[in-house]
């Protein structure tokens, strides 16, 4: 009699079980239970029949040769005599059963703990506990979806994996059991495997994708493609081929998920990954991973796959909209920007026409800094109702111009007025978001060497226009992460970068004054804020990107985008010219080299640092030492990249606090 001395569920003969599956090819299917098990054992065994609903003989012999091998030479008769002897100590015993992922999926059972508290493995306690206590035995079966299908099914004696079998696995082609298999497609697309089943072959779709014999034929899903991720992910094809892995997916969802590696052609899992709210449902724990959060709200149509950003067109109406709507209330009450003292910045803005957007722009300024502002007004010769901004605005100074003089022109004309020690320029199309100027003002003082500060500027459909600024080798110039997630943590961290746009750009006035402000070379507009960002790098200071500072910017909204690229065009060959030693420092202009070129040459080393997880301070233990040497690494000026063994989940609110 083959029992286990534990007497462990897996270690019994089911006569009942054995009876109703080979009870065609018995020669005595009524025969007592104890003429069965001794059928079993003289002969059963050997054919490949399983003892009962928890072991699969003909599965466990195709996923361990060495066992295979070994009932060739007749070391053991059948892979159940292996299982008793010493397979339970580290093989699984069943299709829907993975030992390692079960304990890895529940730190609270180890194997010692199992042993201490009386069960013989993993399995054992699966078993015995763990499948009424709705723990899962793989990934491919989550107990709440099978549960989910049942609604009102009691399983507090039996648990939902249990019932699953004694129900003859049916459910594996019904009942989607996890967001790694698809059953229905996998028969609609895959009529052979269908019949297979039929056939009595497999017992459903699921264990046909677990168990067939050609597994690189078969895709689990329309969410992955088995020639796709192989011809992409060419390193993995040597483990394919000394069948390290069971075919790609099996590689996929063990390494690849983690790797944000993608699995169809259609689909960016590192895209998805950056968005916020799906980084806080994985933080959450709704889902193992962002492949099978990508797949769950695909499935229920919540979540448009892949996102698509709102049109831009309708996001600049909507802006310029509600900047009209808001002028009565500053004909009501006018924007005060009187200043009691010595002034803490002075903020150059160039006005031409748009007098709404102005206005918004102002009544952002003046909410996002209570310390005294010196606003100083470049009227660059509009012909609306600008011409009478001081009805809204008070305690500023207006600089006039009876004709469109650019933006070069009326910022030198206006610095000229300058007396805080810092001068912000600033679009009058914009939004300032919270603490912006303090957050400029406080990086200015944290450095004598920083001569400007820049930050990061959002499109109004909510994605970046920049996160700082690159100047390639031949003058062309970038917007660092342009059309990218202003959370993703690529855009997160301070730099000394090339430079920063004038869209919101803080320097120190005496630098300004010293060069006379803009080279007027570059009238009326474009390139002038690069050059000056050279020339106080040639004088040895950085031009810093801060992320705390943030700005919403209506783009091209003071000038048409082919005006605008006639001007860019007309002033790079000058640009050019003139900055040519500092140019052939520079990278060529490359995609490939863009992270390279998001710092300034000459900040720092550029250092690797691995580590299991981010090392945040509150985790104690080693975490607290990495933290202080990544801090001390980066306050010597150094490019410090944290390489997680352990991707991070967390949101980008986690690490600020």
């Amino acid at each position: 009699m083959l029992t286990h001395p534990l007497k462990a569920p897996w270690a019994k003969f089911d006569a009942a079980f054995y009876r109703g599956r080979y009870g065609a090819a018995l020669p005595e299917p009524d025969a007592p239970d104890s003429a069965l098990e001794a059928y079993y054992a003289a002969t059963g065994a050997a054919l490949g029949h399983s003892p009962n609903l928890f072991f699969a003989e003909t599965w466990y012999r195709a996923a361990y040769k060495d066992v295979a091998a070994q009932i060739e030479l007749g070391t053991y008769n059948c892979g159940f005599a292996h299982y008793l002897s010493t397979g339970f100590m580290d093989r699984s015993p069943h299709w829907l059963f993975a030992d390692r992922y079960y304990l890895a999926c529940h730190p609270d059972l180890t194997r010692t703990r199992l042993q201490e508290a009386g069960f013989i493995n993993a399995y054992d306690h699966f078993l015995s506990a763990g499948d009424r206590e709705f723990r899962a035995p793989s990934l491919f079966f989550d107990p709440n979806m099978f549960a989910a299908a049942r609604p009102g099914q009691d399983f507090s004696q039996t648990g939902p994996f249990t019932t699953f079998l004694k129900e003859g696995a049916t459910a594996g082609s019904t009942t989607r059991l996890s967001w790694y298999f698809d059953p229905e497609w996998y028969f609609a697309t895959y009529p052979g495997a269908a019949a297979e089943v039929e056939s009595g072959r497999y017992s459903c779709a699921l264990e046909h994708f677990l168990f067939n014999p050609t597994p690189l034929n078969f895709d689990p899903s329309p969410y992955f493609s088995e020639d796709f991720y192989a011809s992409v992910h060419v390193d993995i094809i040597s483990a394919l081929e000394s069948r390290q892995f069971r075919n790609g997916y099996d590689h996929f969802i063990q390494f690849g998920v983690f790797e944000n590696r993608k699995p169809h052609p259609d689909i960016d899992l590192a895209a998805y990954h950056r968005a916020v709210d799906v980084q806080a449902d994985l933080q959450n724990g709704s889902h193992r991973d962002v492949f099978a959060h990508y797949v769950a709200h695909a499935q229920s149509n919540a979540r448009r796959a892949p996102r698509r950003a709102i049109a831009e067109h309708l996001t600049r109406e909507l802006f310029a909209a509600r900047a009209r709507h808001r002028r009565p209330l500053f004909a009501r009450k006018k924007l005060d920007f009187s200043q009691p003292g010595p002034p803490a910045i002075s903020v150059i803005v160039v006005l031409y026409n748009q007098l709404d957007l102005t206005l918004t722009a102002l009544a952002s300024l003046r909410r996002n800094f209570a310390g005294p502002i010196e606003l100083i007004l470049a009227d660059s010769g509009s012909t609306d109702e600008t011409r009478h901004v001081e009805r809204y605005v008070a305690g500023t100074k207006i600089v006039r111009f009876n004709h469109n003089a650019g933006f070069v022109e009326s910022c030198n004309a206006a610095l000229a007025h300058v007396t805080a020690p810092v001068t912000l320029y600033m679009n009058n199309d914009i939004l300032l978001e919270h603490g912006a100027i303090e957050a400029a003002l406080a990086r200015l003082a944290s450095d004598d060497k920083i001569g400007a500060v820049g930050g990061k500027i959002i499109r109004t459909n909510g994605v970046l226009q920049e996160a700082g600024c690159i100047i390639w080798r031949d003058g062309g110039t970038e917007g660092y992460f342009r059309d990218g997630d202003p959370n993703a943590p690529e855009v997160n961290f301070v730099r000394a970068v090339d430079f920063c746009s004038g869209v919101f750009l803080a320097v120190r006035s005496q630098l300004l004054k010293d060069r006379g402000g803009f080279d007027p070379a570059f009238r009326p507009a474009y390139f002038e804020e690069t050059d000056l960002c050279i020339s106080l790098q040639n004088d040895g200071y950085k031009i810093i990107y801060d992320p705390a500072i943030m700005v919403i910017h209506q783009e091209y909204s003071s000038s048409d985008s082919t005006i605008a690229n006639h001007m860019m065009a007309q002033n790079q060959p000058k640009f050019r010219a003139k900055n040519q030693a500092y140019l052939k420092t520079r990278y060529p202009a490359n995609p490939d080299l863009t992270v390279h070129a998001r710092a300034a040459r000459g900040a720092g080393q550029r250092i690797l640092f691995i580590e299991d997880r981010i090392p945040l301070r509150h985790l104690g233990s080693g975490f607290t030492r990495s933290n202080d040497i990544l801090a001390a690494m980066a306050a010597l000026g150094h490019q410090v990249t944290v390489f997680p063994i352990y991707r991070p989940v967390e949101t980008l609110l986690y690490f600020l606090f």
